[in-house]
C-alpha cells in the first residue's frame, strides 16, 4: 500500500469517526458496551436518547435530497423487528432490542439489518470464545439440543417457544450490547471502505 494509498484510507476512517452522524452512534453503542458489561443492562435513557437523536439528525440533515423522516423510522421499526423473536423467546433481554432499534433510527432500514447480521456473527464468535474459555462447551451443546428439542414441540402444540436455561444450568450469559457495538461498528468501517 502506497502513502497516497494510506493517507485516503485514514482519512474515510477519520471522516468516519467524525461525521456526527456515524460518530455519535459509535459513542453511544460503546458507551451502551461498557454500561451493559458492568451491569448486565443497557439503559433506556441512553436508547431513547440516541432513538431520537438518530429520528431527529437523519430527518433534518438527511443523507439524501429525497429521504423523509420515514428513513430513520423504518430502520427503527426493522431493528426492533430483527430481535424481538430473540426477546419473545427469552434468548435475549429487551435492552438488546432497543438498542438495535436505536441502531436502525440513525442507519435506514438496509444497513440496520446488515448491521445485525454483522452483530450475530460477532455474537456467535464471542459466545463460542466465552464457553470455551469457561470450559463449558459440553454444558452448550446438550442445552442447545434440548432447547431445540423442546422448542419443536412447543411450536407443533402452538405455543411460544422458551429458550431460556435455568441459570444453574446455563453455560454462561453474554452482554449482548458487546456484540452489538462490535458487529455494528464492524459493519461501519467496511461500508466506509466499500468492502460491503
Amino acid at each position: 500500500m502506497s502513502n497516497e494509498e494510506f493517507k485516503a484510507l485514514f482519512e474515510l476512517l477519520v471522516w468516519l469517526f467524525l461525521d456526527w452522524r456515524t460518530g455519535v452512534l459509535i459513542l453511544l453503542l460503546i458507551l451502551a458496551a461498557v454500561i451493559d458489561v458492568r451491569t448486565r443492562r443497557i439503559p433506556n435513557w441512553l436508547v431513547l436518547f440516541g432513538a431520537i437523536y438518530g429520528v431527529v439528525y437523519n430527518t433534518v440533515l438527511p443523507l439524501t435530497p429525497h429521504q423523509t423522516i420515514l428513513f430513520p423510522l423504518f430502520g427503527l421499526a426493522l431493528g426492533l423487528a430483527l430481535f424481538m423473536p430473540l426477546y419473545i423467546t427469552r434468548a435475549m433481554g429487551a435492552g438488546d432490542v432497543k438498542l438495535l432499534a436505536m441502531v436502525g433510527s440513525f442507519l435506514g432500514a438496509g444497513d440496520t439489518f446488515r448491521a445485525a447480521l454483522a452483530t450475530m456473527i460477532v455474537g456467535g464468535v464471542l459466545a463460542i470464545v466465552l464457553v470455551l474459555a469457561k470450559g463449558k462447551a459440553t454444558l452448550m451443546f446438550r442445552n442447545l439440543a434440548s432447547a431445540l428439542h423442546l422448542s419443536a414441540f412447543s411450536v407443533a402444540g402452538g405455543e411460544v417457544p422458551n429458550l431460556a436455561v435455568a441459570p444453574h444450568e446455563s453455560a454462561g450469559k453474554m452482554p449482548y450490547g458487546v456484540a452489538m457495538a462490535i458487529g455494528t461498528i464492524a459493519y461501519l468501517v467496511l461500508h466506509q471502505l466499500s468492502f460491503v
